[in-house]
């Protein structure tokens, strides 16, 4: 029974994602906010019907601590679903992903044309120019940035490293950062079919202003946070 309704949760996702995909790029020439807020429409579909079909659904801890100003996000990543779900918590946002996820049809071209950071993770101190220059212009536009500071999804109870990017944007852009902890990968694993009914929590730190932080100081504060946090959620 599980598998069928991880399948048709899939067929379902496959049959919207070009249509909002098509409709990213129709509309591109909008305002940056208004752009986003049309197309993370497909994010609450996808989440709807996710809970219809699989009986997975979220909660909320900490929803007071989010800004209602553009900041930087820094998250953990267990699983796809928060690259989905995030867009139904948090303001308007763009995510920094590596280069290679824009050629993904239809879904690749959405996110070129909703300005996403795409960076070659190989090409260091350039890289992280970019991402400084493109997220100073997209948290102008009152775009939040999302980043997964270890850079890929990683198994329930592990940690990666955490690299440095995240914290040099907002170091150099004297942005907010707000971390934040979940436990998606306990019901959606990294590169599992099947998703697991229940709740997956979230849970969302006090904000941290960037201003007179070194990157590395602020670094290992999100990092501290995050994974002090992340035992609390096992198996909640």
């Amino acid at each position: 029974m599980r598998l069928l309704r991880s399948i048709l949760f899939n067929v379902g996702v496959l049959i919207i994602t070009p249509l909002f995909s098509i409709l990213a790029i129709v509309l591109f020439p909008l305002p940056a906010v208004l752009h986003s807020r049309i197309i993370s429409s497909w994010a609450y579909v996808v989440i709807f019907w996710l809970k219809l079909t699989c009986g997975l659904s979220y909660r909320v801890i900490g929803k007071e601590n989010i800004p209602n100003h553009s900041c930087v996000l820094l998250a953990k990543h267990q699983s796809a679903w928060e690259t989905i779900a995030f867009q139904t918590i948090f303001p308007p946002q763009i995510w920094v992903m590596k280069r290679s996820l824009l050629l993904i049809p239809f879904l690749g071209w959405a996110f070129a044309a909703l300005k996403a950071i795409a960076i070659n993770r190989s090409a260091g101190r350039e890289a992280l120019k970019q991402l400084v220059s493109q997220g100073k212009d997209r948290l102008a536009r009152g775009l939040w940035v999302v980043i997964f500071p270890e850079g890929t999804r990683i198994t329930p109870g592990q940690k990666g490293k955490y690299h440095i990017g995240g914290a040099w944007l907002a170091s150099h852009t004297q942005a907010t950062v707000v971390p934040v902890a979940h436990n998606a990968g306990e019901f959606w694993r990294k590169n599992s079919f099947n998703k697991t009914p229940g709740v997956i929590t979230v849970s969302i730190g006090k904000p941290i202003d960037a201003t007179n932080l070194k990157p590395d100081a602020l670094n290992q504060m999100v990092e501290d946070w995050i994974e002090s946090e992340m035992p609390k959620l096992r198996g909640l």
